[in-house]
């Protein structure tokens, strides 16, 4: 499973967010060992789009988030963000641009300030980048809070712990949007939910990904999350992109063997639907030491010595669907 290439990029002007070639290694103590939690993936995302980035737990995706951040810096690769390489900015350039690249994090409790009041926590970025006067910054965070369905009265005597979880994260995106960012990168922001407060929180996402004309990456293990909400869905495994494709057409469609045992994997609430059987072998390989080749072959029913020795490409196979597999699956007309 590679991921090398750039075959799925679009050009240069369409793409806000292109990132080529990234590469983010975290150091084994002091042994001279290093983690490759992200090995040289590629990926593009165009302004109104909702990319999906999707993968077992360990596969690089919650790290590729960060590394867009610069949190940290990856080790090596271009993040190209609205026209400006984001890994050559200073850390004051890399603040400004923050400003249009918000992050919603997986626990919504814990990214919060405990001790100080929503309504505060919602105004501080307006107060560090000294945005407007103080009347229309109140202004500003009460129309915002109203808009991700939050009381301002509330927000302004209670603390992010008198909140469920649920409202603790659409507290969350109020700090993130009321800024007016391009894009927001969406880090499994559901997982911790209940259902259905996982469906109100993704139908206000859509919600105002429409309103605002915003850009989203979404990260997440769950792919029928992902389906839902994603235009293409990118997939990865041990810090490798494996298969892109629109999202309709990759749950229609999976042609890598590894996506394929991701949608087989997703439980059916019906007790009379036969489970299906799955084919994975082996264990997760240790980032530390990964598989030569395709990164997935020591777990692929289909291996073959030329998985051990040459990393696929990735490659259109039609309607703007890639996959980076030596031996794709095969879907009959």
């Amino acid at each position: 499973m590679a991921g090398t290439g750039t075959a799925h990029l679009h050009t240069a002007d369409e793409a806000l967010l292109r990132l080529e070639n990234l590469v983010v290694e975290f150091p084994v103590g002091r042994t001279g060992l290093k983690v490759n939690a992200v090995s040289g993936i590629s990926l593009d995302v165009i302004p109104g789009e909702t990319l999906g980035l999707v993968g077992e737990s360990g596969c690089g995706k919650s790290t590729t988030g960060r590394a867009i951040m610069q949190l940290p810096r990856p080790t090596s690769g271009s993040i190209i963000f609205d026209g400006n390489e984001l890994t050559k900015m200073s850390g004051d350039s890399m603040r400004k641009v923050r400003t249009n690249i918000q992050m919603i994090f997986q626990d919504p409790i814990s990214s919060l300030n405990p001790r100080r009041k929503v309504r505060d926590i919602v105004m501080e970025p307006l107060m560090i980048w000294e945005v407007g006067t103080k009347a229309e910054r109140a202004a500003k965070v009460d129309a915002t809070l109203e808009e991700v369905g939050i009381d301002p009265k509330r927000a302004a005597e209670s603390q992010p712990h008198q909140f469920s979880g649920g409202q603790c994260q659409r507290i969350s995106i109020a700090r993130a949007l009321v800024l007016d960012p391009k894009m927001i990168i969406c880090d499994e922001p559901v997982s911790a939910l209940d259902v259905s407060v996982q469906a109100q929180v993704l139908n206000l996402l859509e919600d105002l990904k429409a309103k605002r004309n915003l850009t989203l990456i979404f990260i997440a293990h769950d792919l029928a999350v992902v389906k839902n909400i994603s235009d293409r869905v990118a997939v990865m495994y041990l810090g490798k992109v494996c298969e892109v494709a629109k999202s309709d057409d990759l749950y229609a469609r999976p042609t890598h063997p590894y996506t394929d045992l991701l949608l087989k994997s997703i439980p059916v609430p019906d007790p009379t639907v036969k489970v299906l059987a799955t084919k994975i072998l082996g264990e997760i390989p240790s980032p530390v030491l990964p598989p030569s080749g395709c990164r997935f072959r020591t777990r692929c029913p289909f291996a073959t010595d030329i998985c051990a020795k040459e990393e696929p490409q990735l490659r259109d196979i039609g309607g703007e669907h890639f996959i980076a597999c030596h031996h794709p699956i095969e879907h009959l007309a």
